[in-house]
């Protein structure tokens, strides 16, 4: 008797979802949600041993191919490279569902950008009494010497990536805001060109949105923020070089673009303009992606000790002869503490409520909220505001009662550097192990935004997974892996346009207060995001 797909679906190992948590694909009864029926039955014809077998051909692709990202080794042992793990189911995301998350994300961004301009101009949202210009101020990636600076066509977050969660109702909120320098787009890409290779009998059935265009939308948008320059503008990638975790994107945006990928000895400033090294001689650069922090970009203006800026940078910045993405002092946004304003940012500078909403956050600079905080400990999530890849996270509820008393000496002691959190119980996505049985594994989402005359944001996004049963650590750092993320067609593609800052309705600087002796230059480690 002929196997039957029924026979097939029968004799799958059995998919539980996780009891509280929301599945994406499957719905409290097991059965498959209307947009996922079609992948879940064409996972069923794969079965689990087709689905190992495109596995161990993706890790040796990818290993082949350089695709790799560094991870922490156990125990605080040295850093690992391995193939970026790609999860082979992907994750689904209807038309209408991604046209509230886009326009979310839009929103946010816009806020955003007003915040960084008002920080280093007017501080009109201090004035106000919204934010406390000592929370400001204090943050580590605070910039003074972007003081009284504004960057060609008012863009400071030309790159955004905003980190979504998915609570126990199906609700989406923001996780954290990523706008200095996010990283993961590479495998965005990379991923989708993997899975139409290995796993292409299950778009057959979908119609999903493109996602290849990324590369011309940065280059478009970092052109278009670039000073006037005679004929196109030069832009490059700017790398702290090979030893950065996530070099490998730095060299694979370059590559996609069509431009150079440089290091700080390829590049000089000569009368406030900068020059790239060329074998035929200087060649000026109008635009710089750069992939490293504010702290190392300039030598004479931040870190003295920093061998990977470039003399004189700041000078040609502050001279408006060249275009930095993201804009130098962006950092300020992009702090955990900055992040619980980041609603009444949007209600302050747009006038609208929010779309997207905030996880239930706690300022421990609060003295209420922080013994609100600590009485809890064991519930919540708390997180230093500025650190980035899931560094100094503890999970209440997973961690020993002597580890949290622990950290509640720490945030006494400090407590402007911590803030505390509901927990979230992300929703899960099937996942296959090693042998390609399918298992709930807990997911987030990061949206990529490109800003530059308008704001554009691609379909999808980078879905992180933990890759290790119960855990909700996804971080790629932290042995977190992802998935491609698909964007349905027949949704309004409109929602996601929003115009620069422009001159005429921007308010006036305040006077320059960069003199005196500033002690801000902080001796911390650089940070990829």
């Amino acid at each position: 008797m002929p196997v039957t797909d029924v026979d097939i679906v029968r004799a799958r190992p059995a998919y539980q979802p996780v009891e509280g948590c929301f599945d994406e694909l499957f719905d409290e009864r097991c059965q498959p949600r209307a947009h996922a029926a079609a992948l879940v039955a064409g996972l069923d014809l794969l079965g689990p041993e087709q689905l190992a077998s495109a596995g161990r051909r993706r890790d040796a692709i990818f290993v082949q191919q350089g695709i790799t990202f560094d991870t922490m080794g156990g125990d605080g042992g040295p850093t690992l490279e391995r193939p970026m793990p790609l999860d082979l189911v992907p994750r689904i995301l209807p038309a209408g569902e991604w046209t509230a998350i886009k326009r979310g994300v839009a929103q946010r961004i816009r806020a955003l950008n007003r915040f960084v301009d008002d920080v280093y101009h007017a501080r009109e949202i201090v004035r106000a009494g919204i934010i406390p210009w000592r929370l400001v101020v204090s943050r580590s990636h605070f910039a003074r010497a972007a003081h009284g600076i504004r960057p060609p066509g008012g863009v400071y977050c030309h790159v955004a990536g905003c980190d979504l969660v998915r609570d126990a109702d199906g609700s989406w909120k923001v996780l954290e805001d990523n706008v200095r320098t996010p990283s993961g787009i590479s495998y965005v890409l990379e991923n989708r060109t993997a899975m139409t290779r290995l796993m292409p009998q299950l778009f057959a059935e979908y119609k999903v949105r493109p996602i290849d265009h990324y590369p011309m939308l940065l280059l478009a948008a970092l052109r278009a923020v670039a000073p006037a320059a005679e004929g196109e503008a030069t832009v490059v990638v700017w790398t702290p070089g090979p030893l950065n975790s996530a070099y490998f994107e730095h060299a694979f945006l370059a590559r996609q673009m069509g431009v150079e990928l440089v290091e700080a000895s390829d590049l000089v400033v000569r009368d406030d303009v900068l020059y790239m090294r060329t074998t035929h001689g200087l060649q000026r650069v109008h635009a710089v992606y750069r992939r490293l922090d504010d702290d190392f970009v300039d030598p004479l203006e931040f870190r003295p000790d920093s061998v990977l800026g470039v003399p004189g940078l700041m000078r040609a910045y502050r001279a408006g002869t060249v275009a930095l993405a993201n804009a130098v002092g962006t950092g300020v946004a992009d702090d955990k503490a900055i992040y619980h304003w980041v609603p009444e940012m949007i209600r302050f500078y747009l006038g609208e409520e929010p779309i997207l909403d905030n996880v239930e956050t706690y300022l421990m600079a609060d003295r209420d909220a922080m013994e609100h905080a600590l009485g809890r400990m064991d519930e919540l999530v708390f997180k230093p505001t500025g650190e980035s890849g899931g560094k100094g996270v503890f999970i209440g509820p997973a961690t020993d009662p002597i580890e949290l008393a622990g950290l509640a000496d720490v945030i006494r002691r400090s407590p402007e550097k911590w803030i505390a959190q509901e927990v979230v119980r992300l929703s899960t996505v099937p996942t296959a192990d090693d042998d390609g049985v399918l298992a709930p594994r807990h997911v987030d989402l990061r949206p990529f935004a490109v800003f530059g005359e308008t704001i554009s944001i691609v379909p999808g996004g980078l879905t992180r997974v933990a890759m290790v049963e119960g855990s909700m650590i996804v971080n790629s750092s932290r042995g977190g892996g992802s998935k491609d993320t698909w964007v349905l067609e027949d949704g309004d593609d409109r929602g996601d346009r929003a115009s620069p800052l422009r001159p005429e309705s921007l308010p006036p600087a305040l006077p320059d207060l960069r003199y005196g002796a500033w002690t801000g230059q902080q001796q911390q480690q650089q940070q990829q995001r």
